[in-house]
């Protein structure tokens, strides 16, 4: 099924982290400076995509990775997906590195050009503690975080069938505890590991593993709720135990019950979620628009806003905000459909298995 309240969620997350990011080039108010400490409080969010992730992917893989070939045809289609968009997104920030040591232009942060460290990136390596700094295009580091879950999806698999739900949420809380531990003996140099990025693989293998519990415990449940509203409160109190700075583990705690909750409601009451469906064809590109918003941060904010608009004192940063996130969103959306897709389509078509490229929405969402 659709889970068009886990999309929406996902669209939420994406814009606020991207609007986060904006924010960077506001004006230095004290308006920019609260809503920056707001939105910094919601970056938890980011834990809600991987648990997200872990949820459909597990569902809907699960019960079909049996051997050797079906997990390699997992692997070649999840790389389908995700990384041409990927390479076309860093090789834009490796021609602006090339552009910063030739002097053409000029950063505030030289340091995310360090080609010392390239071939992490390339190999999609910069989320397993293999570097000090986000790099290149620096959001990517949850796209290593989540290959690294890919990579060992038979893990999660194998726990399923020998011990079930039961196993899995062991795995769960030992990958917490294990977090927890890294962080304090400053091995993840971070306050808590709900901030690591450098070190987020780790960060998102617990988050996988919570996410398919939640799975497993929703697709067996009994429970007869239909009310949107319960799973949206739920998702609301989550929210605001991250503005309250709520040890992490209560807000990861917080997040699957909520997603329990709108996956049982949802599917007990599809119609509820029908509404929701306008917000559909931005939130099925939300990575999309996470992946690309760095690249229009760039063009639009650092180049066009930085150094044309905003010495000419026509319109206020926050008036021009709307412009670089409607074309952040448009562009995620033109690229899914003439670049990522169909690229996506001849790469299975050249390993053989585009009989089976029409994938549901479960796996679609999880991209």
């Amino acid at each position: 099924m659709h889970f068009r309240i886990f999309e929406s969620w996902r669209l939420m997350a994406a814009i606020l982290v991207m609007t986060y990011h904006f924010l960077r080039f506001g004006p230095g108010d004290a308006f920019q400076f609260d809503l920056s400490h707001v939105l910094e409080r919601l970056l938890p969010l980011m834990d809600m995509f991987f648990m997200i992730s872990g949820f459909l992917i597990l569902l809907r893989y699960g019960d079909k990775l049996k051997d050797w070939p079906s997990y390699k045809s997992f692997i070649v289609r999840r790389l389908a997906r995700f990384y041409p968009l990927y390479l076309v997104t860093l090789t834009f920030f490796i021609l602006v590195g090339v552009m910063l040591h030739l002097g053409l232009v000029s950063s505030t942060v030289p340091e995310r050009y360090d080609y010392s460290i390239l071939l992490q990136n390339i190999l999609l390596l910069q989320a397993w503690g293999t570097t000090k700094e986000l790099s290149f295009n620096y959001v990517s580091w949850s796209l290593s975080a989540e290959w690294f879950c890919y990579l060992l999806l038979p893990v999660y698999v194998f726990v399923i069938r020998r011990a079930g739900v039961k196993g899995l949420a062991a795995l769960a809380v030992a990958s917490v505890i294990l977090l927890e531990v890294a962080t304090r003996a400053g091995v993840i140099p971070f306050k808590s590991w709900l901030l690591a990025d450098t070190w987020g693989a780790y960060r998102a293998f617990a988050d996988f593993a919570i996410g398919g519990v939640v799975m497993l415990l929703a697709r067996d449940s009994r429970l007869k709720w239909r009310s949107h509203a319960l799973a949206w409160g739920l998702f609301a109190f989550a929210m605001a135990s991250m503005m309250m700075l709520w040890p992490a583990y209560v807000i990861v705690g917080l997040l699957g019950i909520a997603m329990f909750a709108a996956a049982v409601v949802e599917r007990n009451n599809p119609d509820g979620a029908k509404a929701l469906s306008v917000l559909s064809p931005a939130g099925k590109v939300s990575f999309g628009i996470y992946l690309w918003h760095p690249v229009v941060e760039t063009i639009v904010l650092a180049l066009i806003w930085r150094h044309g608009i905003e010495p000419l004192g026509i319109i206020s940063f926050y008036q021009f905000l709307i412009v670089p996130m409607i074309i952040a969103v448009l562009v995620a959306m033109g690229s899914d459909r003439y670049f990522e897709k169909p690229v996506s389509e001849r790469i299975n078509r050249l390993f053989g298995w585009d009989r089976n490229a029409r994938k549901p929405h479960a796996e679609a969402a999880a991209t």
